[in-house]
């Protein structure tokens, strides 16, 4: 899969595209099928598979302070993304300038003048262009004055709901791990690299892994247990604190820490993906070190029955 960024940084694909316009946040079994039908439709007609992204999301763009919190930053979606039968992700920045195109100027020159788009695949509630003028009927006009067809997105229903990223947030705030996993297709997970932490969990006999998540929310918060990939060939097992670590000195940056069951190699520098299992507890402020060291061990231990054989 190959990341272009801005509109001035690619060339007309020339022998055109088929494509699909979203957020794609969480990309999640509804985003999969998408790609699986532009996938199928692009080997029929010998067509590279496009998504076209835009970042900020265009209601964070709007309203950043009533946007909801991502189930996946840039990053880990061009990492879910680069799993799945995807060519080409163009990523245009969300600004006044893209925000304020008419809608015509958006198909013409983005859809038309660069992505040469055959086939579209978007939501019928996909809205575009300055004031947000442009649907999925305007698009249908405009693929038969340019030649592309246009094509709605195919809801997957589970349990009489259709998949959304909403519906696994909402899963995610209740500890329904089991439900979230089923509606994006694996476990949900969070990635970064692993940086130089202040050595406390050391100091309390837990070393964790501190990994840089790089948001100012997330959907979920407190203690957890997880697995971790990346290091080696099996996932392994661990705790893991999501918060602002009030007990020790208190932080204004989301922090992920992770202490592995059993493993003592080093960490630092590397890149890695944990997924989230089960929640042990909400996160709280304990009154000193020595409780807090004894609410580790307690949760370490739960972790343990989690992850024992049943």
């Amino acid at each position: 899969m190959r990341l272009v960024s801005g509109l001035q940084t690619i060339d007309h694909v020339a022998g055109g595209s088929v494509a699909t316009i979203g957020n794609f946040d969480g990309v999640h079994r509804g985003h999969q099928q998408v790609i699986q039908q532009l996938a199928a439709e692009g080997r029929k007609r010998g067509l590279p598979v496009v998504v076209l992204l835009f970042e900020p999301q265009p209601r964070e763009f709007f309203f950043p302070e009533g946007s909801p919190a991502r189930l996946t930053r840039l990053r880990e979606k061009l990492m879910q993304l680069g799993r799945l039968p995807v060519d080409l992700v163009l990523l245009l920045r969300f600004n006044h300038d893209l925000a304020d195109l008419p809608a015509e100027v958006f198909v013409r020159r983005i859809l038309v003048d660069r992505l040469n788009v055959k086939f579209l695949v978007v939501g019928d509630d996909f809205r575009f262009g300055r004031h947000r003028a442009g649907d999925f009927a305007h698009l249908c006009e405009a693929g038969e004055k340019y030649g592309f067809r246009v094509r709605d997105t195919e809801s997957v229903i589970q349990d009489g709901q259709r998949i959304s990223s909403t519906l696994i947030r909402e899963a995610l705030a209740d500890d329904r791990f089991d439900t979230a996993e089923l509606l994006l297709g694996r476990p949900y997970s969070m990635c970064g690299r692993v940086v130089p932490g202040d050595q406390r969990g050391r100091q309390l006999g837990f070393p964790t892994a501190n990994i840089a998540v790089a948001r100012r929310n997330a959907p979920l918060h407190g203690v957890f247990a997880v697995t971790m990939q990346g290091f080696g060939e099996m996932p392994l097992p661990g705790v893991a604190n999501i918060g602002f670590r009030p007990t020790i000195q208190g932080s204004r940056q989301l922090l992920l820490e992770v202490h592995l069951l059993d493993f003592a190699d080093d960490l630092y520098g590397r890149r890695l993906e944990v997924c989230f299992h089960r929640k042990l507890r909400n996160e709280r402020k304990f009154f000193d070190l020595s409780a807090l060291r004894e609410q580790i061990a307690s949760d370490v231990k739960a972790a343990r029955g989690y992850f024992s054989p049943r």
